[in-house]
């Protein structure tokens, strides 16, 4: 089972059981290390964006993003080698503090 002890960041329930379900799922799924694909959506903003860049930095991934029609999102793709589930589920709670994110 995950707890969230590594960034002394507090989730609801909810949110805790969404990313223990999220392992579980990875682990049943898939053989490790394997690719995987984050898909972000953030404000259009530099400063946002370049926060999400910078959480994959030096990690061989591939980044791509596009603005949205009205420009006010970025989405924010992100496709690289993770070695576990764990590492998976600890990257998405790490970027979950940038103001304004939605991942899905």
């Amino acid at each position: 089972m995950y707890i969230c002890v590594y960034f002394n960041y507090r989730m609801d329930k909810k949110t805790e059981e969404f990313y223990v379900r999220l392992k579980e799922e990875l682990n049943n799924t898939s053989s490790w290390p394997s690719e995987y694909l984050y898909k972000f959506i953030v404000p259009t903003d530099a400063k946002k964006i370049e926060e999400v860049e910078n959480a994959f930095d030096n990690m061989g991934a591939v980044i791509k993003t596009q603005q949205s029609k009205a420009g006010k999102y970025t989405s924010v793709s992100i496709n690289l080698t993770m070695n576990s589930p764990a590492d998976v589920v600890e990257k998405y709670i790490e970027v979950s503090t940038i103001e304004g994110i939605i991942s899905f």
